[in-house]
Parts: C-alpha cells; structure tokens; sequence
C-alpha cells in the first residue's frame, strides 16, 4: 500500500462585514467631494454671471484698446515685475532680503482700470514675531480638493491670485529656516469681494483667515486593524500623502499598500546546511533536518528526503510489526489567526490490500487544535479546529491503519509540522 499527501494552501480574507464598512468609508469620502465640488462650481457659475452684466463694454471701444491702469505704486523695501499696465496685463511684486511681502504677490489691471487686490508692501522680518516665515510661491502640478471660503474687503469685480503671507501669524512662533513640510501656504483667489482659497491633495484649510494649508494625517484618519485601512501592517504619514511599510521577510506589492511574501528558500538567500531542508514561512524560513525515528528492534532508511520506510521485521517479532510501516514528513506555513476550520491537507492509500482502513491522530504537539476526518473511502483530511496565535509551532501526526478482519496489516504514519507567522497577512 503507497500513502499520497495532499496541500490545501490558506489564506485568509476579509469578512463580508469588513468589507461593507471599508465600502461605507470610501462612499463618505465621495460624497463629501461631490458636494465640495458642486458648491464650488456653483459659487463660479454665479460670479461669472455678475462678471459678465458689469463688465459690458461701450460701444465706442476704441479707446479701450489703449486703456490702462494707473502705474502701480512700488512698494518701500520691494521691487516691481512688469512694465505693461493694460488692461488683463499682471504686475508682481518681491520683497528685498530681511523683508517679507504683505498683500497680494500679483495683481491684475481689472476693466474698470482699477488694480485687483490691495497695495502689497514689504515688512521688516522679525524673528521674535508670531508670524510664520513668508512661503516661497508654489505651483503644484496635482489638483486640489480642499477648499473654503471667506469674506475679504477687495473692490474689484473680476478674479486675481492673492498671497496668504499677510495671514500667517495664527501660527507657531516664526523661525529662521524654511517652514515645515506639514504646513504650506494656500492658494487664495479674490473674486468679487470675497476670497477663495484652496489647497493641494493631502491638505486641509486652517488658520484664522483660512489662509495656511496643514497636511492630513491619512494614517490617523484610517488606523491599522479598522476597515478601510490603507497600510496592511504600517503606515507612516507624509507631507500630502502616505507610504505604507512591511515588516522584514517581506516586499511591498504592486498596490504599494499590500505586503507579499518574500520566498528566502526560492531566492536562495538563507543559511541552511546540506544536511538541511529550507521551509519558507510568511516573513522568513526554516531550516528543517528530517531523520528517521530510531526504535528498539526496528530500523528505518530514508528512501526520499521527506519519507522513511521500515527494514522488513524478523518473523515472529510483534514489537516490529505493529511499527509503522513508513513514516513521511509535511512542513505547513499558514499565517497568524487563521479562520477556522480549515482543510490544511488530504493523505489517502493507492490501493487497499485489507478489508477497513483508519485514519486518526496518533500524537505530536498541539492536538487540541487538530482534527482527522474522513472524506472518503481512502482518504482522510486534517483540520485546523482552533485559530492560531503566531508566532507558534504545531506538531501532529495522521495515523492511517489498515486492516484485515481486524488484524492489523500496516501503519502508516504522516509528521505535519506548522508554523504559524507573527501575522496575518
């Protein structure tokens, strides 16, 4: 009679419930930018319509062509950028070193010959003030999402950029090095008397004027262990974003959010011996020696590197007889808490020389969480009955008798060994 071993591999996935609540999540997150965005677009469509009953032209239009605003003042301390002064034409303004730019950093000559935005002009900077250091201008090239509005005391009637330096003073004191990455200026439009103001993807408006843009701890927002979760096993949190990281033994998958086994014994990067087997596990391996069993009276050779097989017995010797006939190694690697039960795998007879055939757990470590049932007339399946806490090391051994008008006519004995990772994933 010749014993066949069967794999079953495990993985465990998420419940149904799980997966409802991570749909809930990212169902709220949408509708919050559907309804951000609808506002918004609402608010435009308004303005331009007012933009468009009081900028009518006259029909003598021939001295607009030539219309230009008054020359803009340059502010002390400062310089001015741009020598055209018509109409739709923007002028810029920088602040000399030691200074910082209060206003706007451009402004635009409006049809009504007016300049947009307020008279910027340039402020000694003081360290010891609680103001934050003037940001640099920053163009991002994602789009944004976040947004809010706010009242502001601007006479003109079309759209203009607007620096937020003149606001920052809500903020930690200032210092002499550049701001943290965490926090960033906003990026404000003057329409129509009233100030709109955004900022980059990962944002979110703060400050008393709505003027500063502070990143969003997504990782804060969506811990480990909840559904929806971003990171399967670490997030750490970025200026606008996230990168999630995955314990040693393993590679970051393709979602850049998921961890995936790395396969030590495929890629050859362990430290087993000859004399050795390399078992990978879920984030490392094992080295395994697999030796025959020795007995009193009985004597075992290894005929393959994971099976032994019984010398013939003396006749007569009752000791040696009932000794299992071979004995054949499994090594499982399943991970931390793994859903129960489950089938880790099926051991059944080729052919059947007796009349009944057995299959029953005859020992090894960790019964309790073991069970042997049979699936058929020549098959028998092991069970994990009880979820696992890793990191552990299971022991158990299958017991296949077979029989001939209850008179024993062989053993056959299967060692499965489990190890159980530290995770569950």
């Amino acid at each position: 009679m010749v014993g066949h071993l069967y794999c079953v591999s495990a993985q465990q996935c998420p419940s149904n419930q799980e997966l409802q609540n991570s749909l809930r999540q990212v169902e709220k997150m949408l509708a919050a930018h559907e309804l951000s965005y609808q506002q918004s677009l609402r608010s435009v469509r308004k303005k331009l319509s007012a933009l468009q009953n009081s900028t009518v032209l006259p029909r003598n239009s021939k001295t607009t062509k030539s219309a230009a605003c008054p020359k803009p003042e340059l502010p002390a301390h400062g310089r001015r950028l741009g020598r055209v002064f018509g109409v739709g034409h923007e002028v810029h303004f920088l602040c000399k070193p030691g200074y910082e730019l209060i206003g706007p950093r451009t402004r635009v000559c409006l049809v009504s010959l007016k300049w947009s935005g307020q008279q910027p002009m340039c402020r000694l900077f003081n360290s010891t003030s609680n103001s934050l250091p003037s940001f640099a201008p920053y163009s991002p090239a994602a789009p944004r999402y976040s947004s809010a509005s706010s009242s502001a005391s601007s006479s003109s009637s079309s759209s203009s950029p607007s620096s937020p330096a003149s606001s920052l003073s809500s903020l930690a004191s200032a210092t002499t090095g550049p701001p943290p990455a965490s926090v960033r200026p906003s990026h404000c439009t003057h329409f129509l008397g009233s100030t709109r103001c955004t900022c980059d993807v990962g944002f979110t408006i703060s400050g008393r004027d709505n003027n500063v843009c502070t990143d969003m701890d997504e990782c804060q927002l969506f811990p480990l262990g909840q559904p929806g979760r971003l990171c399967v096993y670490q997030c750490v949190n970025t200026p606008g974003s996230f990168r999630c990281l995955c314990p040693p033994g393993y590679d970051l998958s393709r979602d850049r959010r998921s961890c995936k086994d790395m396969d030590e014994c495929e890629a050859g990067i362990h430290n087993c011996t000859r004399d050795q087997v390399c078992v990978n596990t879920y984030g490392g391996f094992q080295c395994v020696q697999v030796e025959c069993p020795r007995v009193k009276n009985v004597t075992y050779i290894r005929t393959s590197p994971m099976r032994c097989e019984r010398n013939p017995c003396v006749v007569g010797d009752k000791a040696c007889s009932q000794a299992a006939n071979s004995i054949s190694f499994h090594f499982l690697s399943v991970v931390s808490n793994m859903s129960t039960p489950r089938v880790l795998f099926r051991v059944s007879a080729a052919r059947v020389l007796g009349d009944t055939l057995r299959f029953g757990l005859a020992g090894g470590r960790g019964r309790g969480h073991f069970s042997v049932q049979r699936s058929g007339r020549q098959t028998g399946t092991l069970l994990l009955v009880n979820p696992v806490r890793g990191p552990a090391t299971l022991e158990a051994e299958v017991e296949m008798s077979e029989l001939e008008r209850h008179a024993l006519l062989g053993r056959y004995l299967t060692r499965v060994t489990m190890f159980v990772s530290p995770y569950d994933f």
